[in-house]
């Protein structure tokens, strides 16, 4: 058996908190030869799985309860996301007053819409902030729930063969809907011998100009990758198999998404729902015109039942209106150089984008499918989809971005703060109830 020794734990002041996790109690291998790979780590609060918005969310709200933790990013960077798998000239959909973090506002320098860089900036002032310090480079390959020693236990590798099991009485899971892309398996893609890439390894048209380019799928991504390939003199065409929702990003000057939720406040979803679509329809016209079909329910109940969101109009249509972009329906097959469509067409294209989402990667490494359904969203054993059984948590799974994650970041922070201080006041907490469990490692 194999056998761990006890490291101190230190704390450091600053000036959020009376409690800093500068190093958690750990444990190591006797064996030399094992040690230089694995190891152990007692986390005297939560494991937080994943260093974007939503991870640094919930970070910021523990350090103001007082609550150590460690942040697990299987990347180099935080918002790994936002820094390597996002277009140039991607900005803020919404104004910034609705994607800040919790107690940490944009700078008022920066615009109503951010650029990515911008946000980008804000995230690492945020960490920097809070003082948020994640372990890069750790890839959890499994966490599990230890009903013997009640603990989770979550294991990470490295690239460079490093093993470590942190042992924790809270997990958070903080990697989000969008961790993995989603590529659909088109008959021939494989033979189209042509560029294929997915939109998250896309970033600016420039290199395709006079390109024939077809983008699959027409939601915000694909529209504004249609958008940037025909600004760049490209001749892209966007297929768009399913209805989809248009709404312009402002109306009358305010954002869109701010007067929805205003209007709520008075009048019921079905009728924000109705005015929403007819001021379009009044400002960007009948898209039916143009090869695109809206759905039967609303875009706000569509969002709500579905999780899809509706396209917010900046500049794409206009593009669809004057032909520099064609709307196309579904594709039926690839073949070498060509793309043909289920309506019977055929077009040489040069290259393809995939704008085909991202779905989540929780089931591959959660070991716990009573909280997580197949398509990685947690089940009714969740309340409000952020608090799980057995110190499980889920942050930036209610489909309501980055203000839907900064609710969850509060709420877990105040749901697990409350449960450290009473457990520091009876003086629970105790190392050695968990050393048997952990020996055999």
């Amino acid at each position: 058996m194999l056998q761990c020794s006890v490291a101190s734990i230190r704390f450091k002041q600053t000036k959020h908190t009376p409690f800093s996790l500068e190093n958690t109690k750990m444990f190591t291998f006797s064996s030399e030869q094992d040690s230089a790979s694995r190891r152990c780590v007692w986390v005297n609060g939560p494991v937080i799985v994943g260093a974007g918005p939503s991870g640094l969310a919930v970070g910021a709200c523990l350090r103001e309860q007082g609550v150590p933790f460690v942040v697990i990013e299987r990347s180099d960077c935080i918002a790994s996301l936002w820094q390597k798998r996002t277009y140039d000239r991607l900005k803020l959909h919404l104004p910034k007053k609705f994607c800040q973090l919790p107690k940490f506002p944009f700078p008022n320098h920066f615009p109503e819409y951010p650029t990515k860089r911008q946000f980008i900036e804000y995230l690492e002032l945020y960490a920097k902030h809070f003082d948020i310090n994640p372990q890069f480079n750790e890839c959890v390959q499994s966490a599990k729930y230890d009903e013997t020693c009640r603990v989770w236990r979550v294991k990470t590798s490295s690239p460079n063969g490093f093993e470590v099991e942190y042992i924790s009485q809270w997990l958070v899971v903080a990697t989000g809907e969008n961790a993995e892309r989603v590529v659909p398996d088109i008959e021939g893609l494989k033979e189209f011998g042509g560029e294929v890439i997915h939109a998250c390894d896309y970033k600016s048209g420039e290199k395709y100009q006079g390109k024939k380019v077809v983008v699959v799928g027409c939601g915000n991504s694909g529209m504004e990758v249609s958008l940037d390939l025909s600004n760049h003199g490209a001749q892209p065409s966007i297929v768009c198999r399913s209805s989809v929702h248009i709404l312009p990003r402002e109306i009358f000057g305010k954002s869109t998404f701010e007067l929805a939720m205003f209007m709520m406040k008075w009048v019921p979803l079905w009728l924000v729902d109705k005015i929403l679509l007819i001021l379009a329809w009044f400002i960007l016209g009948n898209i039916e015109n143009y090869g695109l079909k809206r759905p039967s329910i609303g875009p706000l109940e569509l969002k709500n039942k579905h999780g899809k969101t509706p396209v917010l109009d900046i500049g794409a249509l206009e593009k669809i209106r004057s032909g520099k972009v064609k709307v196309v329906p579904g594709i039926k097959r690839f073949s070498c150089g060509t793309v043909e469509l289920v309506s019977g067409e055929k077009l040489e294209v040069d290259s393809v984008v995939l704008a085909t989402g991202y779905c989540s990667n929780v089931p591959y490494w959660l070991q716990e499918s009573e909280f997580f359904s197949n398509n990685g969203f947690p089940k009714a054993q969740f309340p409000n989809n952020w608090k799980g059984n057995s110190g499980l948590y889920a942050i930036g799974f209610t489909r309501k971005g980055l203000a839907g994650a900064s609710a969850d970041a509060i709420n877990i922070a105040q749901d697990i703060g409350k449960v450290y201080k009473e457990d520091l006041k009876q003086k629970k907490q105790k190392v050695p109830t968990h050393r048997r469990c952990i020996s055999t490692f």
